[in-house]
């Protein structure tokens, strides 16, 4: 059976496009692989923070996890910080890591690009530390979407300089993509990102502030008035079917917007119902693990 590692940063609380991106991709991986799957909170590190405020975020993170599916029966979960060879062999790693390949990661220039004032080192080297994450395990495969294979890739030839230099040890890791790699955000242009005000977060997926953020969610923008006909591909709300859906939702969609039988806010409004039903047991589980954390 094959080793899959993933690892997710505790940088504030789970949205939709951490679960479409990541965790129920991890419930489904659980039931075909050896998994291991691990809150990064030394990754977090790297990006501004409230000091006092990590530990909660660790451990809400985690009940979300849980919440969602994932079951320790079956898979591995666990923090970061608390396994410290993590860090150790990272260290190793730097010693084979070019830093003419750190200098071509284009996550790091984005992230410098969103803290310029906090242009950190763990931002340069932060590929090291997830090869470290990813090559402790001897994992062979990692979930990611499209914008993390670089980083995979340099995974690789780390494990490639480490073998070359000291023997065989590590397994080059091959990528695993998700179905949805990248979901857009409210505006329909960035994905989707708390930090970009962009987001939904799954804890808001309940009757009211759901309905309200998804009426903020922009929609075919050739469609000004109720009378104009639209173009679902051209609308992120369908994209949002997509993933929430059924069929038959999706062709009413498809043609009531083409045919402007039904409007913006009909549209949003299955949207939501078929939401709330798809997040029904993780807000039943997450409320059981919050009155009882020992189960």
């Amino acid at each position: 059976m094959k080793t899959v590692f993933s690892g997710i940063q505790p940088s504030g609380e789970l949205h939709v496009g951490n679960y479409i991106g990541a965790i129920d991709n991890w419930v489904k991986m659980q039931e075909q692989y050896r998994c291991i799957y691990c809150v990064v909170d030394y990754h977090a590190i790297t990006q501004d923070y409230t000091v006092k405020d990590m530990s909660p975020r660790v451990r809400d993170m985690a009940l979300d996890i849980l919440a969602l599916g994932v079951d320790p029966e079956k898979a591995i979960l666990f923090v970061q910080s608390a396994v410290p060879e993590h860090t150790e062999l990272a260290w190793i790693f730097n010693a084979v890591t070019g830093h003419g390949d750190l200098e071509r990661m284009t996550q790091f220039k984005d992230k410098a690009e969103h803290q310029p004032e906090n242009i950190n080192a763990g931002l340069f080297s932060y590929p090291v530390l997830q090869a470290a994450d990813i090559l402790l395990y001897k994992a062979e495969l990692v979930p990611v979407g499209a914008d993390q294979v670089q980083h995979l890739e340099l995974a690789r030839r780390i494990a490639r300089s480490f073998n070359h230099r000291w023997g065989k040890v590590f397994p080059e890791c091959e990528p695993k993509l998700t179905e949805t790699p990248k979901v857009l955000g409210l505006d329909g242009k960035q994905k989707m990102s708390k930090s970009l005000g962009n987001h939904i977060p799954l804890t808001a997926i309940e009757e009211k502030p759901l309905r309200k953020l998804l009426g903020k969610m922009v929609t075919d923008e050739k469609r000004v008035t109720r009378e104009d006909p639209g173009n679902p591909d051209d609308c992120n709300v369908y994209s949002f079917h997509k993933m929430f859906s059924t069929e038959d939702d999706r062709a009413w969609v498809w043609q009531g917007c083409t045919t402007a039988g039904i409007g913006c806010v009909d549209c949003k409004g299955r949207l939501a119902q078929r939401m709330l039903e798809r997040f029904a047991p993780y807000r039943e589980r997450r409320a059981e693990l919050l009155a009882h954390p020992g189960r």
